[in-house]
C-alpha cells in the first residue's frame, strides 16, 4: 500500500481499528489456514494492521513475519509474542520461495487495480512450491475511497479468480460474508485461500 491518505489514517485510528478487529480466537477460516501450514511454518502477514491474525499464527508455533505500511499499526504488531513487525509496503516483497503461507486479509484491496497483477506475481515468487496464500477483499466494482479517506478497490469473484489464476495460483473455494468495519459501514466482501 502506497496511498499516503489510507496510510495517515491507519497511523492516526490504528487503536480504533484494532478494537473494531479484535478476536481471543482465530475465526474459522484463519483456524484453517493455520491448519493447512507445515508445522513450525515460516508465515508472513502482508498488511497485518495491528497484528491480530500474526498473533494466532505465532500462538500456533508458527515464525511470522508481519509487514505493514503504517507505523502505527507495526508498533501494535511488534508487541505480540513470536511476531517480528516491519513497516513496508507490498512493493518490499522480493523474496523467492521464503515462505510456506502468506496471509493478505484485506490489505491487498487499498493497493490500485493496475498493481495488483505485479503484487500478485511477487507473492507467487516468494512462496515456496504449494505454499498457501490467503486474501481478503470487499467485492463490487471499481475504486473510492470510504469516508474516512481510505482508498479501496473492490473486486467481483470471478476476477479475483481470474487474477490469481494469471499469477500461478490455483484458488480453492471462495467464502463470502459481509461485516462492520472502522467506517462503520456494512460491506459485503470475500475470501480464498490458494496454492502455489
Amino acid at each position: 500500500m502506497t496511498d499516503r491518505e489510507t496510510i495517515r489514517i491507519y497511523d492516526s485510528r490504528a487503536e480504533d481499528y484494532a478494537r473494531v478487529t479484535a478476536s481471543d480466537a482465530p475465526d474459522a477460516t484463519l483456524r484453517a489456514f493455520i491448519e493447512a501450514l507445515p508445522e513450525k511454518a515460516h508465515v508472513l502477514d502482508l498488511g497485518c494492521g495491528p497484528g491480530l491474525s500474526a498473533r494466532h499464527m505465532a500462538a500456533a508455533g508458527h515464525h511470522v513475519d508481519a509487514w505493514d505500511a503504517s507505523a502505527a499499526m507495526v508498533e501494535l504488531a511488534s508487541a505480540h509474542p513470536g511476531v517480528s513487525a516491519r513497516q513496508a509496503d507490498f512493493d518490499a516483497l522480493d523474496a523467492a520461495a521464503a515462505y510456506d503461507g502468506i496471509w493478505a486479509n484485506f490489505s491487498l484491496l487499498h493497493a490500485p487495480r493496475e498493481a495488483m497483477p505485479r503484487h500478485l506475481a511477487a507473492i507467487h515468487r516468494a512462496l515456496k512450491p504449494g505454499g498457501l496464500f490467503h486474501v481478503g477483499v470487499k467485492t463490487g466494482t471499481g475504486s473510492k475511497r470510504d469516508d474516512l479517506g481510505r482508498l479501496y478497490t473492490y473486486y467481483s469473484e470471478a476476477e479475483l479468480s481470474g487474477l490469481l489464476r494469471a499469477a500461478g495460483f490455483t484458488p480453492g473455494p471462495f467464502r463470502h460474508g459481509e461485516d462492520l468495519g472502522l467506517d462503520n459501514v456494512m460491506a459485503p466482501w470475500i475470501t480464498v485461500t490458494a496454492h502455489a
